[in-house]
């Protein structure tokens, strides 16, 4: 029993909850850091996400699972190679999905309401979006897009439009990111580890993933020097963040071309260690900002 809860537990991929720290954005900048109750509220966002795009993985691996057998790293996975029967893990996603989906309801009906969003959408997303070209990659920056958004639900507070953008146009970017390493690295297999790949080129999506880059700075930049705040701290004060976004989406991009390393980009990148110092430069300059900047006013 105990092994089949660990398979069940390595399918839900604990290694990319790491994602649903977009749901805790709002609560950083709407300067609610200070407070208990919605940093639990936002905590069990967190978690619910984590359950959710948990149940999301288990479909996938369901669904591809005679794909993912033919994929030199996906092989590996409970599913496709066998050490989790399919029926145990159909089983497993209903009741995590029931439970997940009272735990939203018990946090606030709007919550609720992205989070089984979330999943309904990722079913659209496993079973028809992921194998449109370039829809696929919009698709999963949808999902970041309900994340953010349900971050803000559940503690009741307002988001940025060019938050959002930027949220938008950097999973674009980083789904891109992804699809180009894949590309690269499946060399003849590519249609059959993912199909879609058939349908991309290397230039079509480098050249795309450099308009994505300046769509991320300009959406970014327009917060810092128009974006309108409710809270305390000028979002002007957030531009000497501008070069460590820079930096990191450069740094993204050399990880892409790597074409040796089997993990995805998205995987290297949590353990690239010019990525992190920027990426805790980054958040270090975004707490110095907004919680210990002189109040100026909205």
């Amino acid at each position: 029993m105990a092994s089949v809860v660990l398979e069940v537990l390595k399918t839900t991929r604990p290694h990319q909850w790491v994602k649903n720290i977009f749901v805790i954005v709002p609560l950083v900048f709407a300067e609610h850091l200070g407070d208990p109750v919605a940093i639990g509220k936002s905590l069990a966002a967190f978690a619910l996400f984590c359950a959710f795009s948990g149940c999301v993985y288990i479909l996938n691996d369901v669904l591809d699972v005679e794909a993912d057998r033919v994929h030199p790293v996906k092989k590996m996975r409970p599913i496709a190679s066998g050490r989790l029967p399919v029926n145990v893990a159909r089983l497993a996603l209903g009741l995590i999905l029931i439970g997940a989906t009272a735990g939203a309801l018990a946090l606030s009906l709007p919550f609720a309401g992205i989070a089984v969003g979330y999943f309904v959408f990722n079913i659209g997303y496993s079973t028809v979006l992921k194998h449109v070209a370039f829809v696929d990659v919009v698709s999963i920056a949808i999902g970041f897009i309900l994340r953010i958004m349900g971050g803000a639900l559940a503690i009741d507070v307002p988001l940025s439009f060019w938050l959002v953008l930027c949220t938008f146009w950097l999973s674009v970017y980083l789904a891109l990111g992804k699809r180009l390493h894949e590309l690269v690295g499946a060399g003849a297999d590519r249609s059959k580890q993912r199909p879609v790949l058939e349908k991309y080129t290397p230039g079509a999506v480098r050249v795309t993933m450099v308009a994505c880059a300046v769509a991320v700075m300009c959406s970014y930049a327009a917060y810092t020097l128009v974006g309108e705040t409710v809270s305390a701290f000028s979002p002007r004060d957030l531009a000497w963040t501008l070069p460590c976004a820079a930096f990191g989406l450069y740094r993204f991009q050399r990880l892409t071309a790597q074409k040796d390393d089997r993990r995805s980009p998205t995987d290297m990148m949590l353990r690239d260690v010019p990525f992190l110092l920027n990426l805790m430069l980054y958040g270090a300059v975004v707490l110095a900002v907004i919680y210990l900047s002189p109040v100026s006013g909205p």
